[in-house]
């Protein structure tokens, strides 16, 4: 006897190509509603879009000061232990990041808010409300490969997006001018700081000098060679003790740069005090030591001055390094909204929620014919309406 023909197919199988069916006829019974009213909502996304005022996008893109080699490197072998002290005072580097921080400061903000009068065109009260406006409607990048730094601004007029854009320039270079950000200009306000000391000191020796009685047989009594080669080395012993202070800032006393910086400080005490020896004598007398202090003043007047000279000219080169690659210019186009995407993303989203409320209504209509599940959905539905 032939054996009676069985169904190889699955179970499982035949059950999902009857829910897969069950699917596809839901979905399109429901094909109107589906299609329809997604389209309606994307419609009326792209007509409330055209109410929605327009904004405007303009951007400036510049590269921020590079460090320039200094002219003073040159001039520093010549200036016995004061050569150290340049290294010690322009040692850091001002990163890119910096000046985007600045023109995130809260110094530069209030400029531009006073400039276009922006509590009153955003319709706050209070500065710091007026700052997180203008916080969201600016955007300030640097690129990590090119190194130039990108200012972005949002604005409903094309033409103050573009002016307001160009100030964060404007105000980035006015406030790198009064602050010392690079190498030269931290060698400046170090020098001018010792020059004018120095300066003081200086003054202050020479009326010294004056009312002690110094006239030109005092001068044939004290070698004018003698007191200039004291003065010397008292203003290196001066510059020695300064630096040393500047690396134990940052170093340990057991640091090989602290030990050197000691032992010369030790080598030039010792040859100071054989000069002092020397000097003293029966011809010494009291305004001779004011000679010879005023002599040390002026010495390192003159090379405080120096490279107090030699700053200045290395801030000159480097100050009008903002370069502007790109001025912003007033948009020709709105940047949002965009009304395509609007309308498009709209009628996704309300589809997906149209889906989803057909699924989860077909599903509930079935729950609610099988016997168990109906009692459950009917207990759910009065513990809601207590």
């Amino acid at each position: 006897m032939t054996a009676p023909h069985l169904d190889e197919s699955p179970v499982g199988a035949s059950d999902d190509r009857a829910s897969l069916l069950d699917l596809a006829l839901l979905l399109v019974s429901h094909l109107r509603l589906l299609v329809l009213v997604p389209l309606l909502a994307g419609l009326v996304a792209l007509g409330v879009s055209y109410l929605v005022q327009p904004t405007f996008t303009a951007s400036t893109t510049f590269l921020p000061p590079q460090p320039p080699q200094s002219s003073a490197a040159s001039a520093l072998s010549s200036l016995g232990a004061l050569s150290g002290l340049a290294g010690v005072a322009g040692g850091l580097k001002s990163p890119a990041d910096q000046y985007v921080s600045l023109m995130q400061s809260v110094t530069v903000q209030d400029r531009v808010i006073d400039s276009f009068n922006l509590m009153q065109i955003y319709r706050t009260k209070l500065r710091v409300d007026a700052r997180k406006r203008l916080g969201l409607n600016v955007r300030i990048t640097l690129g990590k490969k090119d190194g130039l730094i990108t200012v972005e601004v949002d604005d409903t007029d094309p033409t103050r997006a573009a002016d307001m854009a160009n100030r964060y320039v404007d105000e980035l270079r006015k406030v790198t001018g009064g602050l010392a950000l690079t190498e030269a200009q931290q060698r400046r306000v170090f020098f001018e700081a010792q020059l004018k000391k120095s300066r003081d000191q200086l003054t202050q020796a020479q009326v010294v000098l004056q009312s002690s009685g110094f006239n030109q047989r005092a001068l044939r009594a004290e070698p004018k060679a003698a007191a200039d080669g004291y003065a010397r080395l008292k203003a290196e012993l001066t510059a020695a003790e300064v630096r040393l202070q500047t690396l134990r800032v940052g170093l340990a006393d057991t640091a090989p740069e602290v030990q050197q910086q000691l032992n010369r400080l030790a080598a030039l005490r010792s040859q100071l005090g054989k000069l002092e020896g020397a000097l003293e004598g029966p011809t010494d007398s009291d305004y001779l030591s004011k000679y010879r202090e005023f002599k040390y003043q002026e010495t390192l007047f003159e090379l405080f001055s120096r490279q107090f000279e030699l700053a200045r000219v290395d801030e000159s080169r480097e100050g009008v390094l903002i370069q502007v690659v790109d001025v912003a210019a007033p948009p020709e186009r709105k940047s949002r909204p965009k009304r395509a995407v609007v309308a498009v993303v709209s009628t996704g989203m309300v589809f997906l929620l149209m889906l989803a409320f057909v699924v989860l209504r077909h599903s509930l209509r079935r729950a609610a014919d099988n016997p168990t599940t109906g009692k459950k959905l009917s207990a759910l539905r009065a513990a809601f309406s207590r």
